[in-house]
């Protein structure tokens, strides 16, 4: 299937009553969880401990 395809019926498993700002939404929250998978899957990762280091410096803010 196309990527086309893919997102034609992503638009199709939406409610009818969608906005245009739910299709950007949906495909922009879609398209950040398949390149994550992709990093993933190419052996990019974040240690866990690097993880929670980044987070306490967020909330300190």
């Amino acid at each position: 299937m196309s990527e086309k395809d893919l997102v034609i019926e992503m638009i199709r498993q939406l409610p009818d009553d969608s906005t245009v700002d739910d299709i950007f939404e949906e495909l922009f929250f879609r398209m950040q969880v398949d390149k994550g998978i992709k990093e993933l899957d190419s052996g990019k990762r974040v240690d866990h401990s690097a993880v929670k280091q980044r987070l306490s410096r967020w909330l300190e803010k």
